[in-house]
């Protein structure tokens, strides 16, 4: 007789850790010249905002009523495309690209290539209590060290 699994507890093995680091996947920015990932990674950020609800006209008005000033659906086509040499996303066009998409993701990519990781605010104190408690065994093992050499030299 085969049991049926109950359908409202969870799986325990099925757990996965929630993802600490923002940021886009190897397979997003990949690989080739800066120009071109930075186009890839906000293509993606504009497709993934276009499937929820926001086409890039949506997001064109509303960079432009962040920054108060107009900013061209085409504009932002030419930001996404690899093609468009001539054309690269400003600064203060970047901050309200992630205003506008809440997407948290496209902080992740210039830190990435630095060796850095962008985290949560939620994170924070974890991260530096983790550092704190590798530093305290740190120490723990030096004493332990010199506390085995001194008593050696008895």
């Amino acid at each position: 007789m085969t049991r049926h699994r109950d359908p409202h507890t969870k799986d325990l093995l099925a757990w996965e850790a929630q993802t600490v680091r923002v940021g886009f996947d190897e397979e997003v920015t990949g690989r080739g010249d800066l120009s071109s990932r930075i186009a890839r990674f906000l293509a993606r950020a504009l497709a993934d905002a276009k499937d929820a609800g926001m086409d890039r006209n949506d997001i064109a008005r509303a960079m432009g009523e962040y920054l108060d000033r107009p900013i061209a659906k085409a504009t932002i086509d030419k930001w996404a495309s690899e093609a468009a040499d001539d054309r690269r996303i400003d600064l203060d066009c970047f901050i309200a690209l992630v205003h506008v998409t809440r997407d948290l993701r496209l902080l992740g990519f210039m830190p990435a290539m630095f060796g850095c990781a962008v985290v949560a605010d939620r994170y924070v104190d974890l991260i530096e209590l983790h550092e704190i408690e590798e530093h305290e065994r740190e120490v723990a093992a030096r004493k332990s060290a010199l506390q085995a050499k001194v008593r050696g030299r008895r």
